[in-house]
């Protein structure tokens, strides 16, 4: 469970849980270079203390995930509190927070450049659209487009650019 910064008392009491140097027995990290990327994750993990599982029935870990680096040159530093009943190794564990990483980043930028969470649609409506938003995503990426709002300002008034996306190849990879 991804605990989220308005769970303020529950962040601040994990957060002191994992503070400094204090014997934290589950630690993994990665490095990532690449697309436009340099960043380093530490995972940091211990059991949860009785009173977090008292009011968490159970949680048996807690977790927090620092990715500090730099994006497009500039500096990043994001931090990630979680709790857990999951029991595997801290690489495996950083992998899978890495995983739900991913998938959070692609929902917000469909809330954020197609407001999807504003949208109302009832029934097969919203799986209908929900499938269109994808596939629109998918069309601004294989037309080369590394920022999806680009991607929208370009062919938001352009028909004929919509279409020409609509009959376009994707790129075969030989190995």
């Amino acid at each position: 469970m991804t605990v989220k910064a308005n769970q303020k008392t529950l962040n601040r009491q994990i957060a002191s849980q994992l503070l400094g140097k204090r014997k934290i027995p589950f630690m993994a990290t990665d490095h990532e270079i690449g697309h436009g990327r340099d960043i380093t994750w530490n995972l940091r993990a211990k059991e949860a203390p009785g009173h977090i599982k008292v009011e968490w029935p159970g949680s048996a870990l807690i977790i927090e995930v620092v990715a500090r680096g730099t994006r497009e040159g500039k500096p990043f530093k994001a931090t990630h509190r979680f709790m857990t009943n999951l029991r595997m190794s801290p690489e495996a564990m950083l992998q899978l927070v890495r995983e739900r990483w991913s998938v959070e980043s692609w929902h917000w930028i469909r809330d954020t450049q197609l407001h999807e969470d504003k949208h109302r649609y009832r029934g097969n409506g919203a799986w209908v659209m929900a499938a269109l938003r994808t596939g629109a995503l998918n069309l601004l990426r294989l037309a080369g487009f590394d920022s999806i709002r680009e991607g929208l300002q370009a062919v938001m008034h352009d028909i004929t650019a919509l279409l020409a996306m609509l009959r376009r190849q994707p790129k075969t990879i030989t190995v």
